[in-house]
């Protein structure tokens, strides 16, 4: 018995896909996607890791969609595309989650908690989702190889990471400095420029501020600014609390500075201030108000007067000292050169005094014009406990003892246990202790931007910090001419947020004074003098060696390792985290010890290290770096924020050390939002759970619906409508065409046996589908290429609900249901089947489940190909030679002037199964109307007319009407769209007819020449008396809506058909079954019966019809005023 092929009764896309996935892991289809095709033609894919102590979310599934839809892709184009899958298993993600599940802070680590307790805690809780993200990236369809992923804390991986950190301190390109850097207390280390602008890290607070009084000193005032009134310098800050620290006020030399005289709003004492003179109107508001003289003034009044008198340059205020403001302590180092005035170039007048509150020890700015200054003014730093030089705020971020009216104070509310801080922040209580001291001139919230920490969310403290850096800025320019080369989807990002970012590139801040990560690997003798770089295990134990000689060492904690042994049984006898290479002292070249730098390195080198430490380079598959094998990336995809992350990091190191672009291609996706454009948030309540959404739609719609919504660098609106739409449109769409397909074909034994009719011999019908199934073809493969897979999922949508079903399969349904089995029908199945196969390979990279199913569905009877996955075969090539332009265009314009005619009878509620006379369409030339002919009776049954008039443009029977479209003539003629209208309004049919062909019309509008676009403008036709008119701005219809009896009656055969057809199907008969029709009498159906009983009888495989007086059985007929029973049986 022949095969038939499968027929469904119903669309489960959820249990396809399930049905699917097993097949694929039973068959394994992933691993022979990869070895069917040759080693000598590598696509190389880059998979960003994720941390798996984290839970997948929705956004996740749009990521891993981009970044398996161009591998299956170029798969089938005939690519070897390697897919290794990664883990980001160090850095702050995981200890923080530690630290909280242990109910631990990071002062504890070493003390309560050995650190070698604490990495193993971290070690267990870094996998602790990994089969959850398995069973997402299985779940939707991604392929990657989990079976063998790169894992960052893995010693291989690791030792590549060292090897590449010394090739970069080879180059002189690492150095250790003593610098102000960003560092989050609650985190408890620096933080790098990368880092500190991840998305949302800068947020928006309102803080207290204070413009204070600095109290100059009389005996180092130039004679101008000498006087009876004490003088004061005012600066403002938003960071009250680094007050305390201050060493100096910076003014711009070439800003002209005023005294003015007045009174101190909360003391009421009268004093003298210094400001910027373009500031004195910023500052003196409120109560303040400008005056003549201070005479008469007592604290009752409302207002305080203020006398603006002198003027002198900022040049000459330099060197002016002034009185400590809050003496809790003084510079341990020269602190005689402290607390005078020096000059600063990044001082304005944009905000504040003109004066700026200089605190080297908290500030990049300040700490750099402090240096600058002869002599140098020190920072405030002071002897700790352990004799060592520290600032007045602890790395907690809490004041020292030696600010006694604040000690244990956090500068921030924030640091505060939840639920522990107090009602006043530091900042209030330091404002109001400056009151009362006549120290402040005005204190005042204020909103700005302040950077939080991008894991704790925490706000963040520029401290000064002894870090080790990668000078990035020696690069940088390299960075940028290579990043030229990169193709950016969207090139915006890559030429603007990416490029701007490396064009202003900082120092990259390696350190990470942490716990769990990569240790730096830099031994340095304790007067630092001397320091070594170790760049592989090999090199570490030959230290080690030499160190135990020496008597620095009793043992080699790595004397299990055997070397050149690259097994992984063998790496595993080591481990390279800070509790382990702690412990060990290397001998410098003198003879003295030499302990590691604690450090750690930005987990952000580890994942930018991936392209080589995934293959344990270059200890290991040095062909796949060296030749080119995987390196570069040609595709890689994440988030937009990964521009200042992983996208850097890879870029940067792969510039540092190979002079040489890490990707070639990289699409950068956006957020994926709620329906109503709000980030999701299990706060918010509007999260979407990832597998329950797989679980109800199936992740081939879930898939088809976030690529064909939005382009992947644009923020998606996720609606789950929106898949069930895509489901029903589109997949239901494919759905029902193979459901036709399978039945028709079953019934007739069509199982592609016959050989392929040439397309040229083929019915017309079938040529226009093949030809625009040509041009599909090359423009998705053109799409995909690109790196549009928007556009690639919109064409095939298009393609297979506008053509193919609602086009091709409906004008050709009756030669699948009619007729005998002869070449015309095999034609038809043979193009049918063709399309489908097609459209399951185009889509296989965006709905891989589903577009298997069908293809195996098809080749399972059809065995065209031996394949035993859509993703085992190759994507389809175009046969541009069965492409016909003209047809295409033909087949357009029936298509048009159908759907024209389609939206009039909607419009009017007249259905398609009532016959109508007649349509007229007004055609430019010769060429038109002939093409129109060729299809004129195409048209006639789509629409279900008798006739088609053809009518030349000037006829006068279609009247076209113009009138300007305000929208665009605003923006382009401004004061002149008035004119322009009118001159419009006037415009005759030719003038019309001119510019609806040609898109544009050259006009003369107050003596000046100008063009109206297609766009200006707005075309109707006026309805005539007995016909409907539409346009489409191309083409004009218009429709004869008059019934006469005679096409009222073939209406009504065509709907009995259609209720006979449709009761068949509901009683459950074969499409064969012959079948007899009893009727109860109604005058208006028996006349139509009458006229077409016999195209009744053939249209539902009748042989017997009845109309009779009554009838018990059967149902109910009503519908155009006729009321009947229907009633059929098999014969």
């Amino acid at each position: 018995m022949a095969m038939k092929f499968k027929e469904y009764q119903g669309l489960e896309l959820p249990e396809i896909a399930k049905e699917i996935l097993g097949y694929w892991q039973s068959e394994n289809i992933f691993q022979k996607s990869i070895d069917h095709r040759p080693e000598n033609k590598p696509f190389v894919f880059y998979e960003g890791p994720p941390s798996a102590n984290g839970l997948p979310g929705v956004h996740h599934v749009l990521a891993r969609t981009i970044k398996d839809i161009f591998p299956r892709y170029k798969t089938m184009k005939g690519y070897r595309v390697q897919r290794k899958a990664g883990w980001d298993t160090h850095g702050l993600p995981v200890e923080l989650g530690v630290e909280k599940e242990l109910g631990i802070s990071k002062e504890d680590i070493g003390n309560s908690i050995s650190i070698e307790a604490y990495n193993a805690a971290c070690r267990a809780a870094v996998m602790k989702y990994t089969d959850v993200w398995n069973d997402l990236t299985e779940k939707m369809g991604y392929w990657v190889d989990m079976d063998d992923p790169y894992v960052t804390y893995q010693p291989k991986y690791m030792e590549s990471v060292w090897w590449l950190l010394k090739q970069i301190y080879n180059k002189n390109l690492l150095y250790k400095g003593y610098t102000i850097q960003p560092y989050s207390p609650k985190a408890g280390t620096g933080l790098s420029s990368h880092e500190l602008n991840q998305p949302g890290t800068f947020q928006d607070v309102t803080d207290t501020t204070v413009t204070a009084q600095f109290k100059a000193l009389d005996d180092t005032l130039p004679d101008i600014l000498k006087g009876d009134l004490p003088l004061y310098f005012l600066a403002w800050t938003t960071t009250p609390w680094t007050l305390p620290s201050n060493t100096a006020l910076t003014v711009g030399p070439k800003i002209e500075y005023v005294v003015v005289s007045t009174y101190n709003q909360y003391t009421f004492e009268p004093m003298r201030v210094v400001l910027a003179k373009a500031l004195v109107s910023k500052q003196f508001t409120g109560v303040y108000e400008a005056a003549e003289s201070l005479d008469g003034y007592h604290s009752e009044k409302k207002k305080i007067p203020f006398v603006i008198g002198e003027s002198i340059k900022g040049v000459d205020l330099l060197e002016i000292k002034y009185e400590q403001l809050l003496q809790y302590a003084l510079p341990f180092n020269n602190p005689k050169n402290a607390f005078r005035v020096i000059a600063g170039d990044f001082v304005t007048t944009e905000d504040g005094t003109g004066i700026v509150h200089t605190a080297p020890t908290f500030g990049a700015d300040d700490a750099l014009v402090a240096k600058q200054a002869t002599p140098e003014i020190p920072p405030m730093l002071v002897k700790d406990e352990q004799d060592r030089l520290v600032p007045l705020v602890d790395l907690q971020g809490r004041f020292r003892p030696e600010v006694v009216d604040f000690a244990g104070y956090f500068v921030k509310n924030e640091y505060y246990p939840a639920g522990e801080s107090p009602d006043k922040s530091v900042d209030v209580e330091i404002a109001i202790k400056l009151k009362t001291e006549n120290k402040a001139f005005k204190v005042e919230k204020y909103k700005h931007s302040y950077p939080n920490c991008w894991r704790t969310d925490k706000p963040i403290l520029y401290y000064p910090l002894d870090s080790w850096f990668i000078k990035a800025t020696e690069v940088k320019l390299r960075m940028a001419e290579l990043n030229n080369t990169i193709n950016w989807k969207p090139k915006s990002t890559g030429e603007g947020r990416f490029g701007n970012w490396l064009a202003n590139a900082n120092d990259w801040n390696l350190s990470r004074s942490r716990y769990w990560g990569i240790p730096l690997p830099i031994w340095r003798t304790e007067d630092g003098k001397e320091e070594k770089c170790i760049g592989s295990v090999e090199e570490l134990i030959q230290e080690i060696e030499t160190a135990m000689v020496a008597g620095l060492m009793d043992n080699n904690p790595f004397e299990k390792f055997v070397l050149g042994d690259q097994s992984d049984a063998n790496y595993d006898h080591i481990d390279l985290h800070k509790n382990i290479v702690d412990g060990i002292v290397l001998c410098s070249s003198k003879g003295e010890p030499m302990h590691r730098e604690s450090d750690l390195i930005d987990v952000w080198f580890d994942s930018g290290a991936m392209p080589y430490a995934q293959w344990h380079y270059p200890f290991e598959n040095k062909e796949k770096i060296d030749d080119g094998a995987a390196f570069p990336a040609d595709f890689i995809a994440e988030g937009v924020d990964q521009t200042r992350g992983w996208f850097y990091t890879l870029h940067a190191i792969s510039t540092l050390v190979f002079d040489k672009i890490a990707y070639k291609n990289v699409v950068s996706n956006g957020l994926v939002l709620d329906k109503n454009g709000q980030k999701m948030s299990k706060r918010l309540g509007n999260a979407i759970d990832p597998f329950e959404t797989i679980e109800t739609h199936g992740p081939d719609a879930t898939r088809w619906y976030m690529i064909s919504n939005a382009n992947p660098w644009d923020n998606l609106k996720f609606d789950l409508d929106g898949i069930t739409e895509i489901r029903r449109k589109f997949f239901g769409t494919l759905y029902n065409t193979y459901s036709f397909f399978a039945l028709y074909a079953n019934v007739d034994g069509f199982n592609y046996k016959e050989d392929d009719i040439l397309v040229e011999e083929r019915p017309e019908l079938d040529r226009w589908i093949l030809s625009e199934l040509q041009n599909l073809i090359a423009e998705v493969d053109q799409f995909y290429a690109a790196y549009e897979p928007t556009k690639a999922a919109r064409a095939i949508s298009d393609f297979t609900q506008d053509s193919l079903s609602n086009w091709y399969v409906r004008l050709s349904r009756r030669r699948f249901w009619k007729g005998s089995y002869e070449s015309d029908k095999i034609s038809a199945y043979q193009t049918l089947h063709t399309c489908l196969v097609t459209i399951a390979k185009l889509g296989a990279p965006i709905a891989p489940f589903y577009m298997d199913q069908l293809y195996k569905d098809l080749m399972k009877v059809s065995q065209k190909e031996a394949h035993q996955s859509v993703h085992l075969a190759a994507f389809p090539v175009p046969n541009m030679d069965i492409v016909d332009e003209v047809l295409n265009r033909k087949m357009g314009l029936a298509k048009s002037i159908s759907s024209l005619t389609l939206s009039l009878r909607a419009k009017e509620k007249i259905k398609v199964r009532q016959p109508l006379q007649k349509i007229m369409v007004p055609v430019l030339n010769n060429q038109q109307k002939n093409e129109i002919l060729t299809v004129a009776n195409l048209i006639k049954s789509e629409v279900n007319v008798k006739e088609i008039e053809l009518i030349t443009e000037t006829s006068d029977i279609l009247v076209k009407q113009i009138k300007p479209n305000y929208k665009t003539l605003g923006p382009r003629f401004g004061q002149e769209m008035k004119a322009v209208a009118a001159m419009i309004q006037q415009l005759d049919a030719k003038a019309i007819a001119s510019i609806e062909h040609n898109g544009s019309l050259p006009v003369i509008v107050n003596e000046k020449n100008i063009t109206l676009e297609r766009s200006d403008v707005e075309i109707s036709s006026q309805d005539i008396e007995g016909w409907l008119v539409a346009s489409d701005g191309e083409n004009t219809v218009a429709l004869d809506i008059t019934i006469s009896e005679a096409l009222r009656n073939e209406g009504v055969a065509r709907e009995l058909v259609n209720r006979i057809q449709n009761l068949r199907k509901d009683s459950g008969y074969e499409v064969t079954d012959r079948i007899s029709i009893r009727l109860s009498d109604d005058p208006s159906l028996k006349l139509a019966i009458e006229a077409h009983g016999q195209y009744i009888k053939e249209e539902t495989l009748a042989d017997e019809l009845q109309m009779v007086p009554s009838l018990e059985q059967g149902i109910e007929l009503s519908f155009d005023n006729i009321l009947s029973n229907l009633h059929i049986f098999k014969n």
